[in-house]
């Protein structure tokens, strides 16, 4: 393999450095670091990451560190042309092949990747496959050499997946092809029977498989029930929530009916659904992308494919068929990583057409199926434990305590020990033999004499009327919770029976003990309307400019800059280039591009409010207290912002609140700065008295692990009290932790 023509990499001194100067980034997200790295060593691999995870970057920045062509297979036109419109306004060699272009038009950019202009190709699969690429791919391979290939969507490959292409299970023959050139197949989400099939089906090597957490930690959840007036209610969630949304309905109809009204009211707002041409869909979703409109309300048929990052709310109008489909289309907000907002109005009217819908379904099996799903999605709705706790157990993935990011961590229901209930649960579980639902356990405990109970004899086992005291909703809510917190199991094949689990014997043996959060009474529940703060002034100015960049290059506003990265731009006020360098998302390309605009806006903002301007010649920084020289590269703006803020009075729950980020974000930045060497008084935070137990426990079993450390003091000890004594207590052993360190 010749690359003569070839671009050659710039070297650098990390993979951190490159991301820096490709895309502006100062680390990694979660798991992309090992991922590039494998990558780099030419394996293959098998990448599931949920989305807003940074899959692309984990094939783009490969693609830039070595010689040749990574060509890409997207099956989505409109995905693949805003990721290259992306990657070109980031100064980077990239272009696609598609049924957009012109004769005259392809024939340009093939020229281009010949000329080594070109790091990413990206091709729809037909067309990869077509008699007339591979043989160009052959060539291209021959002069400048193809360094992988990127299967995005892979999920498309396997019959078991949610969007099964038949076009996809032929890229095997790029396998017989290129047998030397690794592949790398990437999706969202795949059950273990999808993952093991795309690995079959693309004739991966002995794979690097790299599964993610499916917990999107930014997404805040919520469920509303839907009264007769719900849309005076989701008019005012959209006046008072800034950004860009989605308004999901399951019929054409109600997407119509809805526009029309939030159009009548002010809101700048346009449908999308297969009812309307390919022309109003296609320039409807432009508009939208570029920031022309604010609200997109749309059947599920929209958001496949739509590369649009800074989405910050997306409201669920009617209830979702399935949990899969909610988190799919939930998880289009926020797909910047910065907080997002997604709502679900839930209405027992919707549930019965629900149900006609599914009566109308000629299979029987795919009638019991989605009355399972339809019933998972109520039991989402009516839970009272974390939400993200029930979605990630629909995934199979456990997740411990509360996220403090949904409803019902932020507005919990009484807990009440349950333990004897749970016990008395179980136990009529294991005397039904597991071969039962929830709605007929409930009916034994509670000495129901239905035919069902009469005919398996089930009222003469010890169990039969031992629940008569509680209510059916309150065993059901129960039920709910056993299973959300997995301490029960139940089958997914359509017939959902429960079954007992190790955790579930642990409960029986009083080695275990449970609390479920009781739902009040409808007359004691408190009406509370969401709020949120007014976007700063600043804020919407840079977001002005950065439309007005954007509509001159004719490009999405996003392209420009992420809303992250406004927000910071906003925060931490840069006056001088190298000020406006160290803004997380500002490369070397944008800060060249983009740098002298941001600042002019940011020092006219200053100087209409009276502010102190900078010196434009001075390397200044911002006017925070000055971390030590030996540890200033230890702290990042975001750090220093909460430094701050924190010296002026404000207490770690009030900095997470005006920053808009979780506590436990919080106290993270603050044990980095008192680990960095700023002056960060302890004793303020924590009472000395269990700074001494805490410093004992570090003693004790080490200072690697906060949970051994949590385990060893028990629960009345929280990890936030702990992550700030342990920062404390390492700078006590290293006063000057950088020294030594390049």
């Amino acid at each position: 393999m010749s690359a003569s023509i070839s671009l050659t990499p710039p070297n650098f001194a990390s993979l951190e450095q490159a991301l820096k100067h490709y895309f502006g980034y100062e680390q990694f997200r979660p798991g992309q670091r090992q991922i590039i790295e494998a990558a780099l060593q030419k394996q293959d691999l098998l990448v599931i990451m949920p989305t807003g995870g940074g899959k692309s970057l984990c094939f783009q920045l490969p693609a830039l560190l070595q010689p040749g062509l990574t060509v890409v297979v997207s099956p989505l036109i409109a995905l693949m042309q805003d990721q290259v419109q992306a990657l070109q306004d980031n100064g980077i060699g990239a272009t696609f092949l598609n049924s957009s272009l012109s004769a005259a038009e392809t024939r340009q950019r093939e020229a281009s990747v010949f000329r080594g202009e070109v790091k990413l190709l990206y091709v729809a699969p037909e067309r990869l496959l077509g008699d007339r690429f591979l043989p160009l791919l052959d060539q291209i391979n021959a002069r400048v050499g193809v360094t992988a290939f990127a299967i995005d969507e892979a999920h498309c490959v396997s019959e078991w997946g949610h969007d099964f292409r038949p076009e996809y299970r032929q890229l095997r023959t790029l396998r017989d092809r290129y047998p030397e050139v690794p592949v790398l197949a990437l999706t969202a989400t795949a059950t273990d029977r999808v993952r093991q099939d795309i690995v079959a089906q693309l004739e991966l090597n002995q794979p690097v498989v790299h599964v993610a957490s499916f917990n999107r930690q930014n997404l805040y959840y919520e469920v509303r029930l839907k009264p007769r007036g719900a849309y005076s209610e989701l008019l005012q969630f959209v006046q008072q929530t800034p950004g860009s949304g989605i308004i999901y309905c399951l019929s054409r109809r109600r997407v119509d009916e809805l526009t029309a009204q939030l159009q009548r009211d002010g809101i700048a707002a346009l449908p999308y659904h297969a009812g309307l041409d390919d022309q109003t869909r296609r320039e409807n979703q432009i508009r939208f992308i570029r920031d022309d409109v604010r609200v997109m309300v749309a059947t599920v048929a929209f958001g496949m494919g739509i590369n649009k990052p800074d989405v910050r709310f997306v409201v669920h109008y009617d209830a979702p068929r399935n949990l899969e489909g909610y988190y799919q289309e939930s998880g289009r907000a926020g797909r910047d990583g910065e907080a997002a907002r997604c709502i679900l109005f839930f209405g027992y009217g919707d549930i019965k057409t629900a149900e006609y819908l599914i009566d109308q379904k000629p299979d029987p099996n795919e009638q019991r199926i989605a009355r399972q799903q339809l019933r998972q999605v109520i039991d989402y709705a009516e839970g009272t434990d974390c939400r993200r706790r029930i979605q990630l157990g629909y995934f199979g993935e456990r997740f411990e305590g509360g996220c403090n990011n949904c409803d019902n961590c932020l507005h919990p229901q009484p807990i009440e020990d349950w333990t004897i209930e749970a016990q008395k649960f179980l136990s009529c579980v294991a005397r039904c033999r597991e071969k039962f639902g929830m709605n007929h356990i409930i009916d034994v405990l509670r000495g129901s004499k239905n035919q069902k109970v009469m005919q398996y004899r089930h009222n003469e086992l010890s169990t039969y009327g031992i629940g008569k005291d509680r209510t059916a909703d309150m065993w059901r809510t129960l039920g709910r919770s056993l299973l959300h917190q997995g301490l029960v199991a139940e089958t997914t094949d359509g017939f959902p029976v429960l079954r007992l689990n190790a955790l579930s014997w642990e409960v029986l043996r009083k080695q275990r003990s449970v609390a479920i959060a009781v739902p009040r009474a409808v007359d004691e529940m408190e009406t509370t309307s969401s709020t949120r703060a007014e976007i700063e002034v600043l804020f919407g100015r840079l977001r002005h400019l950065r439309k007005q960049l954007a509509d001159e290059q004719s490009v999405p506003p996003y392209v420009v800059f992420a809303d992250s990265s406004l927000k910071l731009m906003a925060q931490l006020q840069p006056q001088t280039l190298e000020q406006f360098s160290k803004i997380s998302g500002v490369g070397s390309h944008k800060l060249k591009q983009y740098g002298d605009r941001f600042i002019a806006e940011i020092r006219a903002y200053r100087q209409e409010q009276g502010l102190t301007l900078l010196p434009l010649v001075a390397p200044s920084t911002r006017p925070v207290p000055a971390p030590p020289p030996s540890t200033a590269s230890a702290a990042s703006p975001t750090h220093l912002l909460t430094l701050e803020l924190h010296q002026q009075g404000c207490s770690p729950a009030d900095i997470a609140e005006k920053r808009n980020l979780r506590l436990s974000t919080i106290y993270d930045h603050l044990g980095i700065l008192i680990e960095s060497g700023h002056p960060i008084n302890v004793t303020e935070l924590v009472p000395v008295e269990r700074q001494q137990q805490i410093c004992h426990a570090i003693q004790t079993v080490g200072d690697d692990s906060l949970r051994s450390i949590r385990d060893k003091l028990g629960e009345t000890f929280d990890y936030n009290e702990i992550r700030l004594v342990r920062a404390a207590w390492r700078r006590s052993l290293d006063p000057a932790p950088n020294s030594g360190l390049e």
